[in-house]
């Protein structure tokens, strides 16, 4: 089992280092403060993870690409009560959105 620290670790490493935040004018780069809309991101995978002994604390980690090549996370809660309705209605508006497996360990050493 993979789990959401892992798989965030590997993202890193692939080059995902970017904290973004959604807000209610888009998405946030805070390292240079620019903000995209949805038309301006792909989302290159996503990844869900459930919790062990809640069944509503499950969370989604999103991996992101802007048009201008900087890449980076969103991570939010996944079907329960804690879910953000700001990151689920922006990723609702994105158009590009990719699912290349659920590992992305497992993918880094597939590309080797």
């Amino acid at each position: 089992m993979t789990t959401m620290t892992s798989c965030t670790r590997q993202l890193l490493e692939q080059g995902y280092s970017e904290n973004f935040i959604i807000t209610e004018l888009g998405l946030k780069a805070p390292s240079n403060e620019k903000m995209y809309l949805p038309h301006e991101i792909k989302i290159n995978s996503f990844y869900r993870f459930e919790g062990e002994s809640d069944p509503a604390d499950n969370s989604i980690v999103y991996a992101v690409e802007a048009t201008d090549g900087i890449k980076g996370l969103v991570i939010d809660a996944y079907g329960g009560p804690y879910v953000n309705q700001k990151v689920s209605t922006f990723i609702g508006e994105v158009e590009e959105i990719h699912k290349h497996g659920t590992n992305p360990a497992k993918e880094a050493l597939e590309k080797e």
